[in-house]
C-alpha cells in the first residue's frame, strides 16, 4: 500500500486511501481468504478514542481506519500525508456494489426499529439480485454488549453466514460489538461499522446537498436540520482541530 497516504492521529495509523484503492484492497484480501475490519474514522470517533484507552485499543485492532471527515483529512494534510476522504456512506455503497458483482451476501444489523429492513429494500432496488439480510439487532451497550434480543439477532445472523456485515449502532457501540462478536461469524469476509448510513438509505434522514459534501461542510447542514447535535458538531469542528494541533504523536 501507499504509505504516503497514511498518517498518525492520537497514536492510531489512519489510512487515507481513495475509494478505488480500498475496493482493490478488499477484493485482494477476500481472494486471499483474509478477514477485513474497517473503521470509518472521523473526528468524533478519534476524540472518543483519545479519552478511552479501551476504545483506542479496539480501533487499533481494525485492519483499516479510513478518513471519514473533512477535519481528519485536513489533519492528514497537516502531517504531509496525501490523505483522501471517503465517507462512510460512499464506502458502504461501494461495498454493496462489490457484493453484487461478486455474489457476496450482505447483512445489515442495527439502526433502530425497522430501519435495517428499509435500508435493505433500498439496496435491493439499487442492486437487483443483491442478497441482503436485515436484523434490527435489539439494544447494545456502550461496550458492545448485546441485550437478550440482540443476542438472538447475533444467533440468527450467524445462521445466515453472511459474507459482509454492516453494523449501524453508532460509535463506540458498533466497534465494540464487532470486536466482541466477530468470532461468531467465521465465514464473514468484511465487517464495518456504518453509523447513520441506514438512516440515509431508509429515508429516515436526508444527506446534505452534494456541493456542501464536496466542501466538507456537512456539519452546517446537520446543525440546521438536527440542531440537537450541536455538541457533537462542536467536538468535530472545534475540539478536534485543537486536539490535533496539540497532538505529539508522530
Amino acid at each position: 500500500m501507499n504509505t504516503a497516504s497514511t498518517f498518525n492521529c492520537f497514536g492510531l495509523v489512519i489510512h487515507g486511501y481513495d475509494l478505488n484503492h480500498i475496493r482493490t484492497y478488499l477484493q485482494t484480501r477476500a481472494a486471499d481468504h483474509q478477514k477485513t475490519w474497517i473503521v470509518t474514522a472521523n473526528p468524533e470517533i478519534l476524540l472518543y478514542a483519545k479519552q478511552s484507552p479501551e476504545y483506542w485499543e479496539v480501533l487499533h485492532q481494525a485492519d483499516l481506519r479510513i478518513v471519514d471527515g473533512k477535519g481528519l483529512q485536513l489533519a492528514g494534510r497537516l502531517k504531509k500525508a496525501r490523505a483522501e476522504r471517503v465517507t462512510g456512506v460512499e464506502l458502504a455503497e461501494a461495498v454493496a456494489d462489490l457484493c453484487a458483482k461478486n455474489n457476496w451476501s450482505l447483512a445489515l444489523i442495527g439502526g433502530g426499529e425497522g430501519v435495517a429492513d428499509k435500508a435493505a429494500w433500498f439496496l435491493r432496488k439499487q442492486w437487483p439480485g443483491l442478497k441482503v439480510y436485515a436484523e434490527n439487532g435489539g439494544s447494545v451497550s456502550q461496550q458492545g454488549m448485546a441485550d437478550e434480543e440482540a443476542e438472538k439477532a447475533v444467533i440468527r445472523l450467524a445462521e445466515y453466514e453472511p459474507d459482509v456485515i454492516l453494523a449501524a449502532y453508532g460509535h463506540p457501540k458498533q466497534e465494540f460489538w464487532i470486536n466482541r462478536y466477530a468470532q461468531n461469524f467465521p465465514k464473514t469476509k468484511l465487517f464495518m461499522g456504518v453509523g447513520g448510513t441506514f438512516d440515509f438509505w431508509s429515508g429516515q434522514a436526508k444527506r446534505a446537498p452534494r456541493w456542501l459534501r464536496v466542501l466538507g461542510l456537512e456539519w452546517c447542514w446537520r446543525l440546521m436540520t438536527q440542531p440537537s447535535r450541536w455538541k457533537r458538531i462542536y467536538r468535530a469542528v472545534i475540539a478536534f482541530p485543537w486536539a490535533v494541533i496539540r497532538d505529539k504523536s508522530s
